[in-house]
């Protein structure tokens, strides 16, 4: 092989190592049962602030995705599996996470909040409206507090692998009988047949879900963010994926500037969830 052939071989190769990550499609992750981040309508097809905010990043990459589910639970492992390149699925930013895959900036804030059913004792909760658990000053010690009591006894139920989870079991809100779900859904059944005395999730999770079913679910006590629960909602990404994680963050900065973080947002939240 004369050195001309071998020059433009080695190039060849060194661009397809290169650029591996965006030889095909982008394929991104979701659960598909997290409404309103990603849910499903009734012919099936996967919709959400998610999944609309997926097609303006991969249109700011310059690239065609293909979004795919996949239950929660498994989210992780189908990531270092290689059945997808990227999770776009309510996941907050974690140091738990952080130490199995990588994630791109924060692209919207999540706050978590307890919920009963309207007419349980625990709707008289007075607290703060909402708490950093990364700023442990007298009010966010105050309200921890109140609502250790105010869960005292109480069967919580909550979606199984989650931040929430991870607070309801941190100790930080006492010892409490937790109930998990495979999904928000079954959470939120459970919840308004009775079966749990009150759930914790993201706050627009249980607004969305009363909302859409009429059923009266209400908010109680603080809002809650940080900590255990992490510092937004990012794209899960494989840490040997570096360049892959450089064009999701270039392409968030593109749709913060844009404005499309902030619409499709207050489209699917109601209020502007944008970080």
């Amino acid at each position: 092989m004369n050195i001309f052939k071998k020059t433009t071989l080695t190039v060849l190769i060194s661009l397809l190592v290169i650029g591996n990550v965006y030889a095909d499609k982008i394929k991104i992750g979701t659960e598909g049962a997290y409404p309103p981040w990603n849910s499903k309508d009734a012919s099936g097809a996967l919709i959400g602030f998610e999944v609309e905010l997926a097609e303006v990043l991969c249109k700011n990459m310059g690239h065609e995705c293909t979004i795919i589910e996949q239950d929660w639970d498994g989210m992780i492992p189908a990531l270092q599996g290689k059945k997808f390149d990227a999770i776009m699925a309510g996941m907050s930013i974690t140091e738990e996470r952080k130490k199995v895959i990588s994630f791109s900036q924060g692209y919207a804030d999540e706050v978590a909040s307890l919920a009963v059913m309207k007419g349980s004792s625990l709707e008289g909760m007075k607290t703060p409206a909402g708490i950093s658990l990364s700023k442990r000053n007298s009010d966010a010690k105050k309200a921890l507090k109140t609502i250790k009591g105010a869960l005292a006894g109480k069967t919580v139920c909550t979606q199984v692998g989650t931040i929430h989870q991870n607070l309801l079991q941190s100790g930080d809100v006492g010892v409490v009988k937790v109930r998990v779900y495979k999904t928000q859904d079954e959470v939120n059944l459970d919840l308004t047949s009775g079966r749990c005395d009150v759930a914790l999730a993201a706050a627009v999770a249980f607004t969305d879900y009363a909302e859409k079913s009429g059923k009266p679910v209400v908010l109680v006590g603080p809002t809650l963010s940080g900590g255990v629960l992490g510092n937004g909602v990012g794209v899960g990404i494989r840490q040997a994926d570096t360049k892959l994680m450089k064009a999701f963050n270039k392409a968030i900065d593109k749709a913060r500037k844009d404005g499309d973080i902030s619409r499709i947002a207050t489209k699917w939240f109601g209020f502007d969830a944008s970080m």
